[in-house]
């Protein structure tokens, strides 16, 4: 370096006396040539020199900045050989054309020239060009993967590849989430329905079963538990154990059922587990609200809230029939209370109507209306599935209510306005004092107006179908049994308690029973003792059933489709499917009366009806014995209902695409 600058400047001071030199030729040669003719061999000596030492100078500089950048380029490469990173250079096609030692070691079946990046990561070169890169697993070990390229010119050509071994951090990452406290809350089913009429000895027996089950559970987990009531236990354990419980398809569940209270009844339990909550606080108001929706789907089941949202496993019982009624005594007056402090009482159920709906409502509205209250059933009739129900009301009505105010000294005014209204007409007539009861749903995208119920301040919700995530969650009184046969079932046990006001006129109480003969089918299915009871109270007050026969006949056309659609059925894995590609028509009623024909047939356990409603719209209908439940199949679907009766709509889903997702949900149900 120190020659350099020593030349450089020899070369300075030469060029500057020659051109002093030229300078003075230049004036020399203008006034007397000759003069100028001795100077010319300096002349041409010092421009030769000078020009000859610039050249050997611009030679060394050359070699100077070569030899600088060799050795950087040896010190690039020695870095990146002996890199603690494992680095490895791909060409256009992904394939390695080099890879230092740390790759070597890292990767050592992948360490072949020529090998693919996809036998490490599939992960697309634009994320792995992106700043975030790729988190890949390989062989046990976790590392993140980014690429760049070494130059503009060279880009979509040559990749460099670098893979950050973080198996350390995404262990302790791991670590932590797996030992977060969780709590668990453990409830037993029915507690005194099961227990009711026995020994206090055969109590003390079954509870010490339930104990000791319990109790091994826990000691199989690092968690702690605490009996907080009779039937009521907390529990907190560690994340890990929850995907153990999972793992293991809940069998805690199935163990409970081995406890035997009587032949025909065994202990259930639902558990409500809060996961993923920033704190114990958190995770316990996750688990109630889990337990909660385990005991609103029929129990025996265990529900995982997260702040995503539910899971749910289990749930193969039918659920154990409440004997006792304090709890409707209770809702009844609590209804009574609301009703009396609202000016107008809005009455609505769940698109296309039913039977079950119509029924609730006709039955809830005539006993409100004899309390003196202002009371409309909202519907849309064009879409209705039981408009000669709502006929047979609409031309009963005037005389039925003049035999109800001849007993209650009301005048008849009060009961010939007329009783259903359009939901348009509800909208405009709304008021902050108005009071909107949902029966047959609780599901708000199933609501007959959506539109009514977000307006509406003050709710109330009878239904019997299985609890769904998406809820009515501002409800002021929410009466929900599962158990319950039908949402006409639990109307009429709230018109007991309404007194003198319960007693409807004939066509009301045929309403009624007409909606628990459908959803029981004629007394069939999913009967207890409250819906025989249900039925001789509506029997008494004046239903006949000679009279309701015809609510269910059909036309020569519709027996004719549904002929057909039972003859193309198939079954597959003791589940009967048929399938319908007519939209229009009555297919919203012939295909859930197809579907329970098919339950007729030896071997099936359950049926299951596929038809178009629409151009881009498919709907099941799913029915069962109660062998099989088939509202965790349709929830597979996204729909829902309850264990015997449940339904799902598929949107652009060809009838064919419906079918093969069927037997998916078929087969997940049946591995567990």
């Amino acid at each position: 370096m120190k020659n350099f600058y020593r030349d450089g400047g020899l070369v300075l001071s030469v060029t500057a006396l020659a051109a002093l030199t030229l300078a003075i030729a230049a004036v020399l040669y203008s006034r007397d040539s000759g003069v100028f003719w001795v100077f010319a061999p300096f002349i041409v000596l010092i421009l030769g020199f000078t020009i000859g030492k610039l050249i050997l100078v611009t030679r060394k500089t050359f070699q100077y900045f070569s030899i600088i950048k060799n050795e950087i380029d040896l010190a690039d490469s020695a870095s990146l050989y002996h890199s603690p990173i494992s680095i490895g250079i791909i060409d256009r096609e992904h394939r390695f054309i080099w890879f230092n030692a740390g790759f070597q070691r890292e990767f050592k079946t992948a360490a072949q020239h020529g090998n693919s990046l996809e036998t490490i990561t599939t992960a697309s070169m634009d994320l792995l060009l992106s700043g975030g890169g790729a988190r890949v697993k390989y062989e046990g070990k976790y590392y993140k993967v980014n690429a760049s390229a070494p130059n503009v010119d060279t880009a979509n050509e040559i990749y460099i590849v670098y893979f950050e071994d973080i198996t350390n951090e995404v262990v302790l990452k791991l670590e932590k989430k797996l030992s977060q406290p969780v709590v668990m809350l453990i409830m037993i089913d029915s507690y005194e329905e099961i227990f009711s009429g026995g020994s206090e000895s055969a109590r003390a027996s079954v509870t010490v079963l339930i104990d000791k089950l319990l109790e091994d559970y826990i000691q199989t987990t690092t968690g702690v538990m605490r009996k907080v009531r009779s039937n009521r236990f907390w529990a907190v354990i560690e994340d890990r154990h929850v995907q153990q419980l999972i793992d293991e398809k809940v069998k805690l569940l199935d163990k409970a059922r081995e406890i035997a209270v009587t032949d025909r009844i065994s202990v259930t339990l639902s558990i409500g587990v809060g996961k993923t909550a920033t704190n114990m606080a958190e995770s316990e108001v996750f688990a109630r609200q889990a337990l909660e929706m385990a005991l609103g789907r029929g129990g025996d089941q265990a529900a995982i809230k997260t702040k995503s949202g539910f899971e749910f496993y289990g749930g193969t019982s039918k659920g154990i029939e409440r004997h006792t009624k304090v709890r409707a005594r209770i809702i009844a007056n609590s209804l009574i209370d609301l009703a009396n402090n609202s000016d107008i009482i809005y009455i609505m159920g769940h698109k296309f109507s039913d039977l079950d709906s119509i029924g609730a409502a006709v039955g809830l509205a005539c006993g409100l209306r004899n309390l003196g209250k202002s009371t409309y059933i909202v519907i849309d009739k064009s879409t209705s599935l039981g408009p000669k129900l709502i006929e047979k009301v609409e031309s009963s009505q005037l005389n039925d209510a003049k035999n109800v105010n001849d007993s209650k000294d009301t005048k008849d005014s009060d009961y010939t306005a007329p009783l259903f209204i359009e939901p348009e007409t509800a909208r405009d007539a709304w008021t902050d004092e108005s009071l909107l009861i949902i029966v047959d749903t609780h599901n708000k995208k199933l609501l007959e107006d959506a539109e009514l119920y977000e307006g509406a301040k003050r709710v109330v919700v009878i239904d019997h179908h299985r609890k769904m995530v998406d809820f009515i969650e501002n409800a002021l009184i929410f009466h929900h049994e599962v158990t319950a046969s039908s949402t006409s079932e639990m109307v009429t046990e709230l018109l007991q308690y309404f007194g003198q006001a319960g007693i409807v006129g004939g066509s009301q109480a045929e309403a009624l029973l007409a909606g628990i003969m459908l959803d029981t089918k004629n007394f069939s299915v999913k009967t207890g003792v409250r819906t025989f009871e249900a039925a001789a109270f509506l029997r008494k007050i004046g239903a006949d059933t000679a009279d309701i026969k015809p609510l269910f006949a059909t036309t020569i056309e519709n027996y004719k489709q549904k002929v057909d659609l039972v003859s193309d059925a198939v079954v597959y894995k003791n589940c009967a499917i048929a399938s319908s590609e007519t939209a229009g028509g009555d297919i919203r009623i012939v295909a859930p009366q197809a579907a329970d024909e098919l339950l007729d047939i030896l071997g099936v356990t359950a049926s299951f009806l596929i038809y178009k409603t629409g151009h881009n719209e498919v709907n099941l209908s799913a029915r069962s014995m109660g062998n099989v439940n088939v509202q965790i199949i349709m929830e597979h679907l996204g729909g829902g209902g309850h264990h015997n009766m449940a339904g799902a709509q598929l949107i652009d889903k060809s009838v064919k695409e419906a079918e093969k997702l069927l037997r998916g949900a078929i087969d997940r149900y049946f591995e567990g």
